[in-house]
C-alpha cells in the first residue's frame, strides 16, 4: 500500500476509534442521567410510602395519633426536600428516561398524596372518632399502590414491558380505595346521623383525595411510557 494510502487509512482508523469512544461515552452519560433521576423518583415515592405507613399506624393504634401527627409534619418536609432535589437534578441532567414535563408531573402527584396525607392526620388528629379502623383498608391500599408505583419507576429502562403491568396495579389501588370509601359510607349513613358520621365522612373523603393524587401519578406514568415508545 502507497504511503499515502497507509497515512489515510490510520487517519479514518483514528476517527472512527475517537468517534466509537464519544459514543460510547455519549450512551454510558446517558445512562448515569437516566438512572439518576429514577433513583431521586424512586426516593420521593418512598418518602410518601413512608406517610401512608405512618397513617395506618395510627389507624390500627400502633401510633398515638399526636405523635402521628407531628411525625407526618416531619416526613411532609422529606418529601418536599425529595422532590427538591428531584426538580434540581432535572435542570441539570441531559437526558432523563421520560418527558421532563412528565417527569414534573409525576413528581407533584406523589407530592400531592403526601400533602393530602398530611391534612388527613392533622384532621384525625384534631377531630377524628375514637376509633380509626375503618381507615385501615384504604390505607393498607395505598401502601400497596404506592409500592406498584415505585416499582413501575424502577423498571422503566431495563424493563420498559413490566411498566405497564405495575402502573396498572397502582391503578387497581385506587380504585380499590374508592370502593372502600364507597362501603363505608353505605355503612355510615345506614346507621343513625351523629357527629361521628359527620367525622368519618369527612375522613373518607381526604382518603379519597389522596387516592386521586395516586391515580394521577399512575396515569402520567402511563401516558409517558406511551409517549417514549413512540
Amino acid at each position: 500500500m502507497p504511503g499515502g494510502a497507509r497515512g489515510e487509512a490510520a487517519v479514518k482508523g483514528s476517527e472512527g476509534r475517537r468517534h466509537g469512544g464519544l459514543a460510547r461515552a455519549w450512551d454510558e452519560l446517558r445512562g448515569r442521567s437516566a438512572r439518576r433521576v429514577i433513583g431521586l423518583v424512586q426516593a420521593q415515592i418512598a418518602v410518601a410510602r413512608t406517610g401512608a405507613a405512618l397513617a395506618l399506624g395510627a389507624a390500627v393504634g400502633e401510633t398515638d395519633r399526636s405523635v402521628a401527627r407531628a411525625r407526618m409534619a416531619e416526613v411532609e418536609h422529606e418529601g418536599d426536600a425529595a422532590r427538591a432535589d428531584l426538580v434540581g437534578a432535572l435542570r441539570r441532567v441531559l437526558v432523563t428516561p421520560i418527558d421532563r414535563e412528565d417527569l414534573f408531573r409525576l413528581s407533584r402527584s406523589v407530592d400531592d398524596v403526601l400533602d393530602q396525607l398530611r391534612d388527613y392526620e392533622r384532621e384525625a388528629d384534631l377531630f377524628g372518632p375514637d376509633d380509626l379502623t375503618f381507615a385501615a383498608e384504604p390505607l393498607r391500599a395505598l401502601v400497596e399502590g404506592l409500592d406498584e408505583l415505585e416499582r413501575a419507576v424502577q423498571n422503566m429502562i431495563d424493563d420498559p414491558g413490566s411498566v405497564t403491568a405495575a402502573v396498572l396495579a397502582t391503578r387497581k389501588a385506587r380504585t380499590r380505595m374508592g370502593q372502600l370509601r364507597q362501603s363505608s359510607l353505605s355503612e355510615l349513613f345506614a346507621g343513625p346521623l351523629e357527629m361521628d358520621t359527620l367525622r368519618r365522612r369527612e375522613l373518607l373523603s381526604r382518603l379519597d383525595a389522596v387516592g386521586q393524587r395516586l391515580g394521577e401519578a399512575a396515569d402520567t406514568l402511563a401516558d409517558a411510557m406511551l409517549k417514549r415508545s413512540h
